[in-house]
């Protein structure tokens, strides 16, 4: 948990900041707790106090908060409600998990031949957790086997499922409202026809520290070399001028994925399923990431979108650090988010 803490105050986390210099807007105040800055107090001109810990605000119940961070468990919930969900999602423990819970038919070797029945790629991810670590696209027995010890390493169930394609998007919803809405774009890199994919990755990592955004890029990550295998490349090859290269097929930003502000165009239909949804899951502040077949400008067709996730506690550090005009919008919308935290 230290190393942790360590690694948050050194990325720097916008939230209680933030709060920090919009408060004041408001006539409330805010106690940020000074050695981590991760955790604080909001005292408003009422005198109501709110707290927050990480991204996690008082705006949501706690029962569906905790339902919203077990991915399994909010499939069932939004299958059930009839959402879209990305089918054929099936959950396999650990070793040890499977011992303790009496499920020895949901090992590794089973989730495998669960993967075979749903037929290559399938996605592997922790059934806990965000911010994409440990989500994979695997593509053959080896890239499973790999995914899967990876994901027990942090988590004791992991979630297997069919993988859907489409364009990735994160709608922030409070009440009735979408406050913002952008698509993820998984990290990549823009030849220029004389340098190589590590040494713009290179590049790109001394962009992030300079917007003194989090993330770090892992040139040795495993899915990040078998993703340029896949396309004929290594990290020494050569893009040619404006030839754009992805290099994971997660889209989030903390991998080192871009946003792009999608908020005007979203279609009114894909606003009132967002804010349903919402609704529907007895939560008031909610990023509901969807896939979508097309784009999220024209109405939903069925069989053409997914909800990939929701998420109770929608962390927008690294939006908040991919230009001036995104940090502006999340400064309005915490503002939105602090009014109503007054209520």
């Amino acid at each position: 948990m230290r190393n942790m803490k360590k690694r948050l105050k050194k990325e720097s986390l916008v939230l209680g900041k933030l709060f920090k210099k919009i408060a004041s807007r408001l006539g409330a105040s805010v106690f940020l707790e000074p050695e981590w800055e991760i955790a604080g107090q909001i005292t408003f001109k009422s005198g109501k106090k709110s707290y927050f810990r990480y991204n996690a605000l008082d705006l949501n119940p706690v029962g569906a908060s905790d339902i919203a961070k077990d991915k399994d468990y909010a499939n069932l919930f939004m299958r059930r409600l009839g959402y879209p969900v990305v089918p054929g999602s099936k959950t396999f423990f650990s070793k040890e998990w499977a011992k303790a819970i009496g499920a020895s038919r949901r090992l590794i070797d089973d989730a495998y031949a669960y993967a075979k029945r749903l037929g290559f790629p399938v996605v592997v991810k922790p059934n806990s957790g965000s911010q994409g670590s440990g989500v994979a696209v695997v593509y053959n027995r080896r890239e499973f086997y790999r995914a899967m010890r990876a994901v027990f390493k942090r988590d004791r169930v992991a979630l297997v499922q069919k993988f859907v394609r489409g364009r990735d998007y994160r709608l922030v919803v409070l009440d009735n409202e979408v406050l913002s809405a952008y698509e993820r774009i998984p990290l990549s890199v823009v030849g220029d026809g004389k340098t190589s994919i590590m040494r713009l990755l290179q590049i790109k990592q001394r962009q992030f520290i300079a917007a003194k955004r989090g993330t770090r890029i892992k040139t040795d990550d495993p899915r990040l070399v078998e993703k340029l295998k896949r396309q004929g490349l290594t990290l020494h090859s050569v893009p040619l001028r404006g030839e754009q290269v992805l290099l994971l097929d997660n889209a989030n930003l903390s991998s080192g994925g871009d946003a792009i502000d999608a908020t005007a165009n979203v279609n009114s239909a894909f606003r009132k399923l967002a804010v349903k949804l919402t609704a529907d899951m007895n939560l008031r502040f909610c990023g509901v990431d969807l896939i979508v077949d097309g784009s999220i400008s024209e109405s939903p067709a069925p069989g053409k979108h997914w909800i990939l996730e929701i998420n109770a506690a929608p962390g927008l550090d690294h939006y908040a650090k991919t230009g001036e005009a995104q940090k502006k919008l999340v400064e309005e919308l915490y503002l939105k988010v602090l009014r109503n935290l007054d209520h």
